[in-house]
């Protein structure tokens, strides 16, 4: 499992988890598809996944604000979403 975040609080956290691997990503706008882009690569410059792989990502919506995981999609690294 890997913790993708921009907050440090929530990365120190999620360290405290045996398996859960905390990563940073600097997004803080609220575009799902821009979120996603930039997860992704940050998995891949992490070596975690390659293109072509399938990962199931959980979020909240609306993005941005805080209150819990209410999303969950399987993407395909690389796969370019359309709206």
């Amino acid at each position: 499992i890997y913790a993708l975040t921009p907050e440090s609080t929530t990365r120190e956290r999620a360290a405290l988890f045996r398996g859960v691997y905390p990563l940073t990503v600097t997004y803080h706008g609220h575009d799902r598809d821009a979120l996603l882009d930039e997860a992704e690569q940050v998995l891949v410059q992490n070596g975690v996944v390659k293109e072509g792989d399938l990962i199931v990502v959980t979020f909240g919506e609306p993005i941005g604000v805080s209150g819990g995981t209410n999303t969950m999609k399987i993407v395909r690294v690389g796969e370019r979403r359309r709206p």
